[in-house]
């Protein structure tokens, strides 16, 4: 509603319903020191369209992707939408419909979310897949606590070159949980086997890279499998660039136990970075160790046979005892899941493969012009996705105010999460990107040369 349709003669029909003879009688268990004390500091109030119109003027000095060239990506891609994902996605059934509570009435939503398991599974290579988490950074601390176990000890050994917020979150739940995190750091952007080797040891319990990796760096992962599987550890590859799946080896082909990652740029926008949709596949013995709900296939009983829809485990607290419950912090981000599901199933094999050609062909065409400009360089000479870092001639705050006057966002400084990469941006160029757009940005980087 556009407004709240309570007149005064409303509210104390209300409050005499539930005892009480004024609205500050309500507010009486709010503790005064926590309270105002003065009305809000407000203007005052405005006509309809005279709102709108402030609100409008307001919203306009946001950058956003109908006004602006995008070349930001560190873990959130600007990837095209066909209309068909909004269309469907936008159906009162899916709208409505946040989280299966009665499953047995809920055949709808269910089939969505199994589908959305299904397709996970198949982009990933691994066995089973769940209904979906809050984002990719609690997806790897999912991850992360089935590898720890209910005893909670041990060490995570994790590359630099995972995301710099998925780590901050990890180090969070180490520190309340009790567990160690080893970070191993990069060279020439990628992670070294040798080094992660000199990492792992008898206690560590999970092994985690990213793939490709915050730098855009394609990790050699079939070196690092057996140093990650010397001992009892399991193998967890983060991924928050879906697309790459496309063309890059899926996590079950190198060997990986776990998958985890973001999905919202699969048929969802960018929406100022939220809300996110986290994944998690895994292969079968860990099934009945995964957060959230599996949905699962069955046949009803009787003569018609019919294929029904059925939440097969649900570990969650709400639906069992919460001693019981294998985590607390997932959920069911249906409508995303919903969105991604309508998008992959839109792509299909043959786009999916497009869409990872596209991105790649498109990065290393902008790779290729913004080298060949005097006084920028490549940061790393390791293969990349969609993602790749370049060192600057001047300081990223004075290059991104440069760009944001000619109507381009991004790159993403580094400096703040690797302080030792001073003049070092990162762009991201996906199939959203026409040559145009990437020769604008060359030109803008130029000017700024010059």
């Amino acid at each position: 509603m556009s407004y709240i349709p309570n007149t005064p003669e409303d509210q104390q029909t209300m409050l005499a319903t539930l005892g009480l003879s004024s609205l500050e009688e309500l507010l009486t268990p709010v503790p005064e020191h926590v309270r105002l004390g003065r009305p809000l500091d407000l203007p005052p109030a405005l006509a309809e369209p005279d709102l709108k119109r402030l609100l409008g003027n307001m919203a306009a000095k946001n950058k956003n992707l109908d006004t602006t060239i995008s070349f930001l990506g560190a873990g959130t891609y600007d990837h095209a939408v066909p209309s068909v994902v909004p269309h469907l996605q936008r159906r009162s059934e899916f709208v409505t419909s946040y989280t299966p509570y009665q499953p047995e009435v809920s055949q709808g939503m269910l089939q969505a979310i199994y589908e959305f398991q299904t397709m996970v599974c198949q982009i990933t290579g691994l066995d089973i897949a769940n209904a979906s988490l809050y984002d990719g950074a609690t997806a790897l601390i999912e991850a992360a606590l089935l590898a720890i176990g209910p005893g909670g000890r041990g060490e995570v050994v994790i590359s630099t070159g995972v995301d710099p917020q998925y780590r901050r979150v990890l180090r969070t739940y180490a520190h309340a949980r009790g567990f160690n995190v080893k970070e191993v750091p990069t060279r020439d952007g990628v992670t070294s086997p040798e080094d992660l080797d000199a990492a792992v040891s008898a206690t560590t319990a999970a092994v985690v890279l990213q793939q490709p990796n915050f730098f855009g760096c394609i990790e050699d992962m079939q070196a690092i499998e057996p140093v990650a599987h010397k001992g009892k550890a399991v193998f967890i590859t983060t991924i928050t660039e879906p697309a790459s799946l496309g063309i890059l080896a899926s996590p079950g082909d190198y060997g990986a136990d776990i998958a985890v990652g973001e999905l919202m740029s699969f048929g969802n926008t960018m929406s100022y970075g939220g809300p996110a949709l986290g994944f998690m596949s895994a292969r079968t013995k860990y099934m009945r160790l995964l957060p959230g709900r599996l949905v699962g296939q069955t046949v009803e009983e009787g003569g018609d046979k019919r294929t029904g829809y059925v939440l097969t485990l649900q570990t969650r607290e709400q639906h069992i005892r919460r001693e019981r419950a294998t985590s607390n912090i997932c959920t069911n981000q249906s409508l995303l899941a919903v969105g991604a599901t309508i998008y992959m199933a839109a792509l299909g094999k043959q786009g999916f493969r497009e869409l990872g050609e596209l991105c790649l062909q498109k990065a290393h065409y902008a790779f290729r012009q913004i080298t060949a400009i005097p006084g920028y360089s490549a940061r790393f000479g390791s293969p990349f996705y969609d993602e790749f870092v370049i060192t600057a001639p001047v300081s990223p705050h004075k290059l991104e105010g440069y760009l944001e006057q000619a109507g381009i966002l991004g790159g993403y400084s580094l400096h703040n999460n690797y302080p030792e990469m001073e003049n070092d941006i990162l762009f991201c160029v996906t199939e959203t990107r026409a040559k145009a757009d990437i020769d604008t940005l060359v030109s803008a980087l130029k000017e700024v040369q010059a």
